[in-house]
Formats: structure tokens, sequence, C-alpha cells
């Protein structure tokens, strides 16, 4: 009988530690806060160095069904096509939500053309150095008939910019963990051509110059407030 007992206490006590870690895992929404509001629109200068918006050019769009489930996930979404005098053309498509918890895994590039009926050639970690503090990014070539697309996209959870898969799920355990639900902002720009080493090259000129010119609250939001301040580099 004692040893009955023992055995329920034990059983007791792991249940309610079960359930109170399950409590502290659940993330709690913050309250909204005026400095979160802001128009990728605006934010995103149509115009700078010598790239301009080519209105002839469309990003790669989700179908119908995605893009309902896009709505859901995100508040805004931004995507533009830019070029140069040389006829480079790099597409730009930014997604932001307010509370993301898993949301933002379920849309990465990775999934989206594939469902649009791309092979996904090749697949990696890099990082998009800026003077501003180096991005931790995911590298695709992305393939369609005769449309070869590599890509270059990032994220951010909270303050801080990370890869997809094992970085964002640490981000978002420790958001998990504080009970707070971060905001997050997934953003990726495309090159179509057959030489990647050249279109990656093209894509970090591309985002480096963006950046130069943005107002240094808007570039802390692209690039994660925490990627920023750990650069020790000027903001201006």
């Amino acid at each position: 009988m004692n040893r009955r007992f023992a055995i329920s206490l034990i059983l007791g006590a792991a249940m309610a530690g079960t359930s109170a870690l399950t409590v502290a895992l659940t993330p709690k929404a913050r309250a909204p806060q005026a400095h979160e509001q802001f128009s990728l629109e605006q934010m995103i200068p149509a115009r700078f160095g010598d790239w301009q918006i080519d209105p002839s050019v469309v990003p790669l769009t989700p179908d119908p069904e995605q893009q309902g489930m896009l709505e859901k996930i995100y508040d805004q979404t931004l995507s533009r096509t830019y070029i140069n005098p040389q006829g480079q053309r790099v597409m730009l498509s930014i997604a932001y939500g307010g509370e993301q918890s898993k949301s933002l895994q379920i849309h990465l590039p990775e999934v989206c053309y594939v469902a649009q009926g791309f092979a996904m050639m090749k697949e990696g970690e890099g990082v998009l150095p800026t003077r501003f503090g180096e991005v931790p990014v995911k590298r695709l070539v992305a393939r369609l008939h005769e449309r070869n697309e590599p890509i270059t996209y990032w994220i951010t959870i909270g303050n801080q910019a990370t890869r997809a898969g094992v970085q964002q799920k640490l981000r978002r355990l420790a958001y998990g963990l504080s009970g707070e639900i971060p905001d997050g902002m997934l953003v990726r720009v495309s090159t179509l051509g057959a030489n990647e080493a050249a279109a990656y090259q093209v894509q970090d000129r591309f985002v480096a110059e963006m950046l130069a010119v943005m107002a240094p609250r808007d570039r802390a939001r692209l690039l994660g407030a925490g990627t920023v301040q750990g650069a020790g580099t000027a903001q201006g």
C-alpha cells in the first residue's frame, strides 16, 4: 500500500510538472506598441543607388489557395522587381507577421517554389556581409524548365536575423520560454540566370545598397535590431 501511494505521488508530481512546463512554453501575445506600426511600401525605397522599380516583371506569386493562407499568416507583404542601367534585375519579396510562432516555417521559399512546380536544385547556408552586420542567410537554386532562379533569403524573429531550420526553432523556443510571441519577417531576393555565383554577388550588392539608404529604424527592423547592434558600426 505504501509503495502504491508513493508511486501515485510520483506520477502526480510528474503530471503537474508537465502541465506547468506546457503553460510556461505557451507564448503570450505582446500588447501592440506604437513603434511597431509601419508600412513595407513606405519602408523600402522605390529607387536607390542605380536601382529602380521595373513594373514589367512580377516576382513569383503564390496560387490563390496559398495566397489565402498567406493573408492569414502575414500582416503585410511586398513584392517588387528592380532593374539597373546594366539590365540586371533583382526580385524582392518581404512578408511580415506581427505574431509569429510556427507560421514563418509554413511559407519558406523551399516550400513556396516547390508548390509552384519548381525543382529545388541546391540548398545551402551562407552569410551576407553588410556594413551594418553579417546576416545569416539561406542560398537556394530553383529551376522550372528554362527558368533558373538563384535565391537568397533570411528570417528575423523578434530582434534577431536567423536562418530557417534549427536556428529558427531555437529562437522560437527561447521566446516560448519567455512567454512572448515575437514578430517575424521573411526577406527574399532572387535573380534569373545560370551563373549562381554571379547572381549571389548581384543580390548581395543590391541588399547592401538598399540598406545603406534606409532609415536606421527601418534597417534595424529588416535585419533585426540585435543584428545591427551587434555589428558595432555606424548606422547613419
